[in-house]
């Protein structure tokens, strides 16, 4: 493998990865880079697990979610595995579906019937959070190799920073949207009932949960109607 020129590559797709004007974005220029950077990957998605229930983010193929909903109803499988513990390997290379039938008797024949010759997964975490799994996939047993795990690792720590990057930088933006719509909704209060401040967010507060409705949606039906109904 060429280091000189993958490296070349890698801190390319770090300043494009920080480009990226969404978390989607992020998480589509992160998968697709994997099948483009990582050799024998044929496939690529980011697994987050929700209790028992498995997310599959930006696959690059059908095969990425045909696997994770075949390891969340078996509950079992490597990146199933990998996503819900944060302790013991951070990375796995799996050579072979065939010869892990012992490991995951379940999910390995039927892995194998959907296609999955071999596969590598690396946890996506930072300091602060774990925030599930690459995973890459191949149609052929033994593609991937040392170098192939090497090169995915280090695509993996970038992904990590970037992913984790761009999840604050959306939910700052909710929450500066969230309090503009909230003040604009508090001056249409105060301007129509000549209530103070205070007065207008008790209105808010009080009508969000007498209604079991969330304060930023009870602050935007007032912007859009003038008033609480």
């Amino acid at each position: 493998m060429d280091w000189g020129r993958f490296a070349r590559q890698l801190a390319s797709l770090a300043r494009d990865l920080l480009a990226q004007d969404s978390v989607d974005a992020t998480l589509d220029r992160i998968t697709a880079s994997a099948t483009e950077l990582v050799g024998g990957c044929d496939a690529a998605g980011i697994l987050v697990l929700h209790g028992k229930h498995v997310a599959t983010l930006s696959p690059t193929d059908r095969l990425v979610i045909d696997s994770d909903r075949l390891q969340e109803r078996l509950g079992e499988g490597p990146c199933f595995d990998a996503a819900r513990t944060s302790q013991g390997a951070r990375v796995f290379r799996i050579a072979d579906f065939t010869d892990e039938q012992q490991r995951w008797p379940a999910y390995a024949p039927r892995a194998r019937a959907l296609g999955v010759g071999s596969m590598m997964g690396f946890l996506l975490f930072t300091e602060d959070e774990d925030l599930g799994a690459l995973n890459l996939y191949s149609r052929k047993p033994g593609a991937f190799t040392e170098d192939s795990e090497l090169a995915g690792w280090l695509l993996a720590s970038h992904a990590a920073v970037a992913f984790s990057s761009a999840r604050s930088h959306a939910q700052l933006e909710r929450a500066v949207a969230t309090r503009h719509v909230i003040g604009e909704a508090m001056g249409i209060l105060m301007g129509s009932h000549r209530l103070t401040e205070e007065q207008a967010f008790d209105v808010l507060r009080r009508y969000s949960q007498e209604n079991n409705i969330k304060l930023r949606e009870v602050a935007r039906q007032v912007c859009e109607r003038g008033g609480v109904a």
